[in-house]
This record gives structure tokens, sequence and C-alpha cells, in this order.
């Protein structure tokens, strides 16, 4: 399909985004650098943007071929950067005829970026301005969707400035609200950083000081007894849903080390469970995923608890991981759909969504 959307040139050139002022910088840029490795070459023209930690945009002399690890030691110093240049926005837009955001976080995940493109009138790929701003942000996406009915579970809201003024009173108000254990989370943050779980009062206040490293708003959530289980989401308004994938964490939860540096966590997918919590599971997903107003591509996490035969949906990740320990890619694949197959679907959601906006 992704013919009818090229321009005149024998390929399009697609900009990837990547790097980014966010805690999530190196997760992105192994992102990024497993995409650019696995695109058509024969059809697209990948055309590497790296954003640095201070928020300069650089074009980069490689696309990153061959780097799989954050202990590459391309990630010391300002490695990845050697022998670029310096790019402004007007050299982006005149470089690339679409655009690939794999920014993780603040500053990229978050409408941000989208917001740019959509001046731009820049076709991309993934989520538009709303649904990357309100998913990126845990405590509003709960909000939509216990307006929407569906079941999350529960939790509460805290801010920096609340905890400065009353500290000890805020850490109380936590604990009559939830039971041990709790899980910490800034609310604007992705790939596990920032997360605590706390099982007494101590680790809780050591928690929240943790979490507003990232973000002056903290979401804290009841432990749910239950399986850890993922969808990956394809396509604009109501989309297709993947394979339902478990992780299977060997630590207290799924924390960065074991997204990210082989931390002896094992993923199954498929999922073992009834083909009745299944398709439970991707009407669920599917309605999240339009209640935020999803585009493109998202991933849903959601816990089950199988003692009740009870669902809750977690978290929305608008532009989910795409390393080699990634669970979206592994989703899909498990669905027939192999990995190059799916970097050219979500280019053409992006070509489809920008068409349909400049044919209303």
């Amino acid at each position: 399909m992704t013919e009818k959307y090229t321009t005149k040139r024998q390929k399009t050139r697609i900009g990837f985004l990547f790097g980014g002022r966010s805690g999530e910088h190196e997760i992105s840029v192994l992102s990024a650098a497993s995409v650019m490795e696995k695109i058509d070459r024969a059809r697209f023209e990948p055309v590497p943007f790296g954003i640095t930690k201070d928020g300069g945009w650089r074009l980069l002399k490689t696309d990153l071929s061959g780097l799989y690890s954050l202990d590459d030691p391309r990630f010391r110093g300002d490695g990845i950067f050697a022998g670029s240049r310096p790019v402004t926005i007007a050299d982006f837009d005149a470089m690339c005829d679409f655009a690939f955001p794999l920014l993780h976080g603040p500053f990229g995940e978050d409408g941000t970026v989208q917001g740019l493109l959509e001046i731009l009138d820049k076709p991309y790929a993934g989520c538009g301005v709303a649904a990357s701003a309100i998913s990126m942000d845990k405590a509003f996406t709960k909000e939509i969707w216990l307006h929407e009915g569906l079941p999350v579970c529960a939790h509460t809201i805290t801010a920096r400035d609340d905890l400065a003024r009353a500290f000890a009173d805020e850490v109380r108000r936590i604990e009559e609200s939830l039971s041990y254990p709790i899980f910490v989370k800034p609310a604007n943050m992705g790939s596990s950083v920032g997360i605590t779980r706390a099982e007494n009062r101590v680790a809780l206040e050591t928690g929240l000081k943790e979490a507003l490293h990232y973000d002056h708003r903290v979401i804290l959530e009841e432990r749910v007894e239950g399986r850890e289980l993922e969808v990956g989401l394809l396509g604009n308004d109501w989309p297709g849903v993947s394979a339902v994938g478990e992780v299977l964490a060997e630590g207290a939860y799924y924390d960065y080390d074991s997204k990210y540096r082989g931390g002896g966590t094992r993923l199954s997918i498929p999922a073992e469970l009834s083909d009745a919590v299944r398709e439970e599971i991707e009407t669920l997903a599917a309605h999240a995923y339009h209640a935020l107003d999803g585009a493109g591509f998202s991933r849903i996490d959601l816990f089950y608890d199988e003692r009740r035969g009870k669902l809750y949906l977690s978290e929305m990740n608008a532009i989910p991981g795409f390393t080699q320990y990634s669970m979206f890619p592994l989703l899909w694949k498990a669905n027939g759909l192999p990995y190059e197959l799916l970097i050219e679907r979500i280019i053409e959601l992006g070509y489809e969504r920008h068409h349909a906006a400049h044919h209303r």
C-alpha cells in the first residue's frame, strides 16, 4: 500500500528521530538502531537524526547498525554523535519525506515532537498530539479509562508541591488509600525509569523522592496479585490486536535491567490463556486504545487477577520499545507479522492518517 503515498523519488526518505532529553535516551537509540537496520533499503532510505541529551539536533554519519546493547562503547561520551553535524528544523523538514519518532519518554513520546510534525505538515508514524500527551501521563490515562468504565487498579496521585508542603501527611494519606506493596512511579516516564516497589513506609518515602527526580507528579498504584500481560495495537481509530504476551519477571517486578540488560526475565508469547480471556483482553485493549484516540501503533499493558477472573488496564505506551528485547515486535511476530513488514505497516498507517486529515 505504501506506493501510493511515496514521492517521485525512487525511495521514500524516512527521518528517524531518536535519543532525546529524557531518561530513556539510550533505549531510544537502541530502538532506532534496530529499526534502521531492519527497514527495507530497496524502498526506504533511513535518515538518522539524533537528539542529544541537551536537546541539540544532529544528523548522524552512521545509521548505528549493530548497536544492540547498553554496554556498547558507542554510548560512552559523545560516541553515537561523533562526526555528526548540527541541523535545523528546516534541514530536517527538507531532508525527509516521512518522520518516524522513536523518542521514548518526555520530549518525544509526550506530544511535543508530534506537535512539531503537525506544524511542519509532515506525515509521521504513531499517535497524534493528544493521544501521545495523555498516554505519556499515567494519571491522565487512568482518569480517561475510568470515565469510559474500563477497569484500572487502585491508585492515587501526589505532586512535588503537596509533598514539599506536608510530606508526612501525604505519606499517611497514601497509606490510608492503598495497601502495601505499592508501586511508586513518575507520572510521565517509561521503560520502568524511576519506578520503585515499596513494601513499607521507609521504602515509600524513598520511592517518592526517587520518582520526583523524573517528574513533578507521582502516581502510586496498589500491587495487583496477578499476571503481567502486554498486547500490541496496530491501526488508526479501532486497531488490530496482536498476540498476548506475558512477562515472567524473576525479580520483584519488570524493571529497567530486566527489560534492557537481559536481567533474567522471560517473555511467554503467546501467553497461556483460555480463548475467552484472550478475546476479553483483545476487546478491552482495543477499547482502551480507541478511548485515548490511538493511531498507528502502541502497546497496552494489563494485569490479570486469575483468582478473581479480573483484568486491569495498566498503561499505554505510544512509542513502545523496538529493541531486540522489546515485547512489541515479538508480539506481532507471533501473530505472523515479521519485523520488516511491521515497520512498513506503521509507515503506511502514518501516511493514511496524514492523507485522511487532508481530505476531510
